[in-house]
């Protein structure tokens, strides 16, 4: 009898053309992080029962850009760097449940199709999109890491901005702020193939970073735009007040996650 293999689509004979390899997922990446606050009411029409806004600062937002490099356990990806390289811009909010604090991703673009699969996995709401950061360099015009460099960053979707920024870094921090400091609280949905089925599956996780390591952090000044579109629904987020910008380079490794509980969300 045929078998087919592959931790993800496609399946095949030898497994080969599977979009993205089991766990252990590693990942390397410079991040610039904007944080700011926003009318509680536009988060909180983006958690799902059972979330409830965060006690304490609701209206907190953080769009961070990351220039990622990842790769599976055998970490061949990063000699084939177009199966390595990838960036993504993402807006988290942070919520509530029994009692305990999470961060959540309301809002995500990444560039390949890859990102996009470890996204359905891990109940991220994945979508294309085109993102460019400036890059630091020890050389030549490119920003280096200390006080006064300055870094762009801008987000476009179906061909329309939505957001850009220009980060100047100010000092070193403690901290890269606070907003996506925590575990992720994400739903993993996946409509019923019969017409009026509902959700075949309908999940609420808990996942976060099996191990971390972080350089540096620096605290930044931001100049930060939203933009409207008519397919995104980022700008609702809008920006009421500025609380601070970062700059970082992290290592992470991602290694599944948790279920909460399902079937409770009474997503449409």
């Amino acid at each position: 009898m045929a078998s087919v293999r592959g931790y993800f689509h496609p399946k095949t004979a030898t497994g080969r053309s599977s979009l993205i390899p089991e766990p252990p997922w590693h990942y390397s990446g410079d991040l610039l992080t904007v944080e700011y606050r926003t009318d509680p009411a536009r988060v909180r029409e983006l958690l799902p029962e059972p979330l409830g806004l965060a006690p304490e600062d609701p209206g907190a937002v953080a769009l961070i850009w990351a220039d990622w490099q990842s790769c599976g356990a055998s970490r061949e990806e990063l000699l084939d760097p177009v199966r390595a390289q990838y960036k993504e811009a993402f807006a988290v909010v942070r919520c509530s449940y029994r009692g305990r604090v999470y961060s959540r991703c309301v809002h995500i673009w990444v560039d390949k199709d890859f990102a996009i699969a470890r996204g359905l996995h891990q109940g991220y709401p994945k979508k294309l999109g085109s993102i460019h950061l400036t890059r630091s360099h020890p050389y030549g015009p490119a920003p280096r890491i200390e006080a006064g460099a300055r870094f762009g960053a801008t987000l476009a979707a179906a061909d329309r901005r939505l957001a850009q920024a220009v980060v100047t870094l100010r000092e070193p921090s403690e901290t890269a702020g606070f907003v996506n400091g925590h575990p992720m609280a994400h739903h993993r949905w996946l409509p019923a193939i019969g017409k009026g089925g509902g959700l075949a599956l309908d999940e609420l996780v808990e996942s976060g970073a099996a191990s971390f390591e972080g350089g540096q952090p620096w605290a930044a000044d931001a100049e930060l735009e939203l933009f409207d579109s008519p397919t995104e629904e980022l700008s609702r987020l809008a920006v009421h007040e500025p609380i601070g910008a970062y700059y970082r380079q992290i290592g992470v490794v991602w290694d599944g996650g948790t279920l909460l509980e399902s079937g409770t969300s009474g997503a449409e």
